[in-house]
């Protein structure tokens, strides 16, 4: 749960940088009846391919972290449904049960008070979307 608050938190992050980003660059287009001089002014000593390499180097990282904070919106949208669909049965107790998800593996761990509560849980982590895989490591009380 923690987890899934912090890949949240990055990806609002690299959205609010992203937007900022692009709202400076568009705000700096409009004006379009102002010849613009072909050389940055005031810019002595600045290597223009060296700051093109770096700009870059900067949009490749950022486009690294927004797809690490989609996959990690992925994996949270995965476990939040199992947590759902296991608060919403009345077999199963939720609070008992952690569900964790890398990808389309999702591990379950926690202890559950018969074999029946058991089957259940890893059933409806089973049915949902998006899940290959599921790695049981529950106990019986």
């Amino acid at each position: 749960m923690v987890r899934a608050l912090v890949r949240l938190v990055i990806l609002l992050v690299v959205l609010v940088a992203g937007a900022a980003f692009l709202l400076g660059w568009w705000g700096n287009r409009r004006v379009a009846d102002v010849e613009r001089p072909t050389t940055a002014v005031g810019t002595t000593g600045v290597n223009p391919e060296r700051a093109r390499e770096v700009g870059a180097e900067v949009g490749e990282r950022t486009a690294a972290a927004a797809n690490e904070a989609r996959r990690a919106i992925a994996d949270g949208q995965i476990t939040a449904k199992i947590k759902a669909k296991m608060a919403l049965d009345d077999t199963v107790k939720a609070l008992d049960v952690n569900v964790d998800t890398n990808g389309t593996t999702v591990t379950v761990t926690g202890q559950v008070g018969s074999a029946a509560q058991r089957e259940r849980v890893l059933q409806l982590a089973r049915e949902t979307q998006g899940v290959k895989e599921v790695v049981d490591h529950l106990r019986v009380r």
